[in-house]
């Protein structure tokens, strides 16, 4: 009896976690949304198919996970804060590029090139802001200075490289849980005392970034919301500190190993192109998607009937669809080009996009 007690535990405590970041990722949403920081029109862009979309799904996810995963029981106290920090830094330092991003420079490449030149971008900002942030979440998770190492850059390789595949409506999200569940999983069916301190509520943890991205996952797909940075940001840094409290050091070198070739890859190679040329990956890109002509039939929530949208402008951050004149794909192609909704910080897929509007100067 108390074994099977044990086994039921960890299962009961992710699955309150889930419910609990879902539950707070849909609040934090409507709460955001009906009174918006700002004004409505500082989070507002404009796709291609000239359909306002918001910014706001990001703070909702960051806000949802990271009380979620301060909440969540059977969590050690120092993965609670890892998480919390991971959440809120990550958040902060991409919502500042998604505010006040120009997006005249692209890639790590980029930013650095413009750094070592004495330009200091606000993509250099949040490259420099996300490293500090996983600094911080892998000192809270503690260990060895070798795991403090591994888990700082696993905590920011994670932030960094699920914002390179939020390029189209819900991909992002699907990343995230094609990730996330097997690590959740994987805690779920370990033998309790078999790994230390590996796997110590790591269910939980995992939990916390995936409740919210299922609950925004339908604003995302019907192209009502995006994640921008701040959310994309937060919910990869999430899930990097979820592996780093809870998977033994090998695993983490490996996923670490992972990280960095994709990383690398995607200053050279469109993900988008590789994705579309795949069948499997395709089909699960496009699942609950509408095609690129189809017109909404739940718009977002319009700005204020006084604001006007501003004309568009290249900005990495906020392009879902391309315009109809991009090279990439004949006016007559159901499938977008490769070239919208480009993350700030280290993609290069394409420089050409401009679906998007800019927020209005202050």
């Amino acid at each position: 009896m108390a074994n099977a007690r044990r086994a039921v535990a960890p299962a009961v405590t992710t699955a309150v976690t889930s419910v609990v970041a879902a539950a707070a990722a849909r609040a934090a949403y409507t709460v955001l949304t009906r009174n918006p920081p700002g004004g409505a029109q500082r989070w507002s862009r404009t796709n291609h198919r000239g359909e306002p979309v918001t910014l706001l799904e990001g703070p909702a996810a960051a806000l949802a996970g990271a009380i979620a995963g301060s909440a969540a029981p059977g969590l050690p106290a120092r993965s609670r804060a890892a998480l919390a920090a991971a959440a809120a830094g990550a958040a902060a330092f991409g919502g500042y590029d998604d505010l006040a991003g120009s997006g005249d420079r692209r890639g790590f490449r980029g930013h650095l090139g413009a750094l070592a030149h004495g330009e200091v971008t606000t993509g250099a900002v949040k490259i420099g802001g996300i490293g500090a942030t996983g600094a911080a979440a892998a000192a809270l998770t503690g260990g060895p200075a070798a795991d403090v190492a591994i888990n700082a850059a696993l905590v920011a390789g994670s932030a960094n490289l699920l914002n390179l595949f939020d390029l189209r409506p819900g991909r992002a999200l699907k990343v995230a849980l094609v990730a996330g569940v097997p690590l959740g999983i994987s805690q779920l069916v370990r033998r309790p005392g078999r790994a230390g301190r590996a796997g110590r509520g790591g269910g939980a943890a995992a939990a916390a970034p995936l409740g919210a991205a299922v609950a925004l996952l339908p604003e995302d797909l019907g192209e009502r919301a995006m994640l921008g940075d701040a959310g994309a940001n937060a919910l990869g840094a999430m899930l990097g500190a979820a592996a780093a409290g809870s998977l033994s050091r090998r695993s983490r070198l490996a996923i670490l190993a992972g990280i960095t070739g994709l990383t690398a890859a995607s200053e050279v190679v469109s993900f988008t192109k590789v994705i579309r040329r795949t069948p499997p990956l395709h089909w699960l890109d496009m699942l609950g998607r509408r095609p690129a002509h189809a017109k909404s039939v739940t718009p977002a929530r319009p700005a204020a009937p006084d604001a006007t949208v501003p004309a568009p402008r290249e900005s990495p951050v906020s392009s879902r669809e391309p315009s109809v004149s991009s090279p990439e794909a004949p006016v007559s192609s159901r499938e977008p080009s490769v070239s919208s909704r480009e993350p700030s910080v280290s993609s290069r897929e394409a420089p050409e996009h401009n679906a998007m509007a800019a927020p209005p100067s202050p």
